[in-house]
This record gives C-alpha cells, sequence and structure tokens, in this order.
C-alpha cells in the first residue's frame, strides 16, 4: 500500500519537473483523510530541493460562530455554506494574479479563525492550498477548478474517515460519547458531500501502490 512518503514522491517529481511561472497547487480530500499532514511534507520536500514553498490551508476562512449562529448554521459548522466561499474564491484569484496575500488561519482549538495569520511570498514558486472543497462540484467552489494548475485529492474509505474524526474530537478532550456524536452529526455528513460532489484530480492517491495521475502524456 502507498505511503505518505509515496504521495510525497510522486507529487514532488512532477512539480520539480515543471517549469514556467508560480505553481498553484490544491489538495483536497473529505475531512480527516490528510490533506494537511500531504501538504506540510511536501512543502517541506519541495523547500530542501530549494524551490521556495508555501501552505495555505482554507480553514481560515470558517465563518465566526456569531455569524453561524444567526443563520443557524452553527451545527453544520465545516459544511459548504459555513465558509466565506466568495472570500475565499477572491483570495484565490489574488493568488493566481500574483499580488500580495494575507491568508487567515483557523485555531481548532479555539475554534475561531486567524485573519492575516500566513504571509503568502511573492517569489514563492510553488503555493500548496489544502482544503476540503478545492474541487467540490457546487458554486460557488466549482469556479476554482480552472485556477490550479495541479490537482491532488486523497481518497480515504469512510470507515477509516470515521475513526479519524472521531480521534479529531477525543484529541480536544471531549468524551467518547460527545466525539461520536460530534463526528456522526456533521463532520461524516460533510465528507461523504465531499465525495459525493468531487471533481476529478490530477491525481488521486487512494491506497494503491502506484497512483496515476489523470494527466495527459
Amino acid at each position: 500500500m502507498a505511503t505518505l512518503t509515496d504521495h510525497v514522491n510522486i507529487l514532488a517529481e512532477h512539480l520539480l519537473d515543471r517549469s514556467g511561472s508560480q505553481q498553484l497547487v490544491a489538495i483536497t480530500g473529505a475531512p480527516g483523510c490528510g490533506k494537511s499532514t500531504l501538504a506540510s511534507e511536501l512543502a517541506r520536500r519541495l523547500n530542501t530541493q530549494k524551490r521556495k514553498t508555501t501552505v495555505v490551508p482554507m480553514d481560515g476562512f470558517h465563518l465566526d460562530n456569531a455569524v453561524l449562529e444567526a443563520r443557524n448554521l452553527r451545527p453544520r459548522k465545516g459544511a459548504p455554506e459555513t465558509f466565506d466561499a466568495p472570500g475565499f474564491v477572491r483570495m484565490i484569484k489574488a493568488l493566481k494574479a500574483r499580488e500580495e496575500v494575507f491568508a487567515p488561519i483557523f485555531d481548532r482549538a479555539r475554534d475561531l479563525a486567524i485573519a492575516g495569520a500566513v504571509a503568502v511570498p511573492l517569489d514563492a514558486a510553488i503555493i500548496i492550498v489544502e482544503g476540503n472543497y478545492l474541487m467540490f462540484d457546487e458554486a460557488p467552489w466549482a469556479s476554482l477548478a480552472p485556477l490550479w494548475d495541479v490537482t491532488a485529492r486523497l481518497d480515504v474509505p469512510m470507515r477509516e474517515l470515521r475513526a479519524r474524526l472521531i480521534q479529531r474530537w477525543l484529541s480536544l478532550n471531549y468524551s467518547p460519547s460527545v466525539a461520536t456524536r460530534r463526528a456522526e452529526g456533521n463532520d461524516i455528513p460533510n465528507a461523504q458531500r465531499v465525495i459525493d460532489r468531487a471533481l476529478q484530480c490530477d491525481f488521486t492517491f487512494d491506497g494503491q501502490p502506484n497512483p496515476a495521475p489523470n494527466l495527459p502524456a
């Protein structure tokens, strides 16, 4: 079965072989699939290869809890409609245009977004964006698809996703019953929605030994 190192090797080799201007890379998949880990390890590898790389997370665009409560969306936090999707699309367009961007991040422990936490270097050769809805067939998210230079999806079986999503809440010191209820009541439906509405990516890593890109020869 393919490992994280295999995935990093495949993507790094492909990105290092590409020439030209700045590359905008999307790493996507359901919550709990390992996007953040893959993105950070890929960035580390590319930086060691002298290709200046930075990671921009989508989660910084979570709407604030007060806004969600006003819209009766707090129980659905993490669903596509609970993000500032238009703002995120504007940021990706700004990155594509090589404008100066200060991106927010999400502090999971405090359950809030922190504005302007990532200064994206103008001279970055590769910008890796990671998030659930980067290749997602619902408006306005679908408008992102033509903006990416390279796309990769992590495809993890639902049984494994369920275990990871419950563990995520356990790691924040919730009881097993509350952790399970939170995962099954919201996280798992969100994961299924990502899977059901997925757009095809250049690379799909599904645990097979030799995941092949869908790119033309």
